[in-house]
């Protein structure tokens, strides 16, 4: 099943499209952008990995340091300690390093679908010990009082959640790591629901249990409790291996509909959909058999991670979604969906 209407231009952003954050790095990957409306025009805040130039001999990881500037760390093939068997993640004397950094950048559109990078707003960089890896994968949940967004923290430590707030995307109040590690794939609901906000989360488990869709609800955005686990894997399905949250739900007449991804042992993305109860979303009405997308398209199964479809971001008018995505951990994409479609889907 497939109900999505791909945009024809797709790839609509590629990783030569953005400039490199400092001389001697490289842009690798484009990745699962969050997306809001601002300033009458359509914004996206793309992931950028970026990677060091290799010098043969030798290999290079960049992190940021405690100023919060990029330095290049450099291992030799020779040593011992050293493992780079995986082109993601190397380790070295028994400590992790990613092979990219990752940073969070603004780019707008007037018509959905041509994207250009303004220079008068500054990239949104790792800053801390718990940042020392890079910042990933955003979610923008548009309020009253301005813009939530959510990202993934990353750090040699671990990987959380963190929190940011901002008006003009130009100031940002940080607001420190929400949900603790292991935790990712946090979506904040747009409105508050009997006078609680809720939030969907994906901690993990590699013992017991797995990597399941949560929700959670808070007076404050800031401290989060009843947890409830709403949707975990399925044993021979597409989600088999690990499910988690897209962008946040969007409110419908039958409920709040959650567009998430979901993977299976081969590492193969696809996209389904959750209904969950108006009144109380810990509560799931529906949920898809099948995908609702899936990677068909040549720039959906290759690249720098192939067969993979990941989204964190959409516009909603009438009864169409705008979805963007990431593809193939390499490009951003665009496609349309229709709620009745996906609401029809889910009987």
């Amino acid at each position: 099943m497939n109900l999505s209407k791909r945009f024809k231009e797709n790839p609509i952003l590629r990783p030569s499209d953005i400039k490199p954050s400092i001389e001697g790095m490289y842009i690798e990957c484009l990745l699962n952008p969050g997306v809001f409306q601002f300033d009458e025009k359509i914004w996206m805040l793309c992931r950028v990995a970026e990677r060091t130039k290799q010098i043969d001999g030798s290999i290079k990881v960049p992190i940021f340091n405690a100023k919060g500037e990029i330095e290049i760390l450099t291992f030799d093939h020779q040593d011992p300690k050293l493992d780079y068997s995986d082109p993601r993640v190397i380790s070295y004397d028994g400590k992790s390093y990613l092979t990219t950094l990752s940073h969070l950048r603004l780019v707008c559109s007037t018509d959905g679908k041509v994207f250009t990078e303004p220079s008068s707003y500054m990239p949104i960089t790792g800053k801390g010990a718990l940042e020392s890896f890079g910042i990933e994968d955003s979610r923008v949940t548009q309020m009253d009082d301005g813009y939530h967004l959510t990202y993934t923290k990353v750090s040699d430590i671990a990987v959380g959640v963190g929190y940011m707030f901002t008006t003009d995307w130009k100031n940002f109040e940080r607001r420190g790591m929400i949900f603790p590690p292991h935790n990712k794939d946090c979506a904040i609901f747009g409105s508050k629901i009997n006078n609680k906000y809720f939030a969907l989360h994906r901690p993990s488990s590699p013992e017991l249990g797995g990597n399941y869709i949560w929700i959670a609800e808070s007076p404050d955005l800031l401290h989060w409790g009843n947890h409830k686990c709403i949707a975990i894997t399925r044993p021979g399905m597409w989600d088999s291996a690990r499910v988690g949250a897209g962008a946040a739900p969007i409110e419908t007449s039958e409920g709040w509909l959650e567009i998430y991804h979901g993977a299976d042992e081969n590492n193969r993305y696809c996209l389904g959909a959750l209904l969950l109860d108006k009144d109380d979303p810990s509560k799931v009405i529906s949920r898809s058999i099948e995908p609702i997308m899936e990677p068909t398209m040549d720039y959906e199964k290759t690249g720098f991670f192939g067969n993979v479809i990941f989204t964190n971001g959409h516009i909603v008018k009438g009864d169409t979604i705008t979805m963007y995505y990431g593809a193939s951990d390499e490009v951003i994409c665009g496609a349309e969906l229709s709620i009745k479609q996906i609401l029809e889907s889910l009987k």
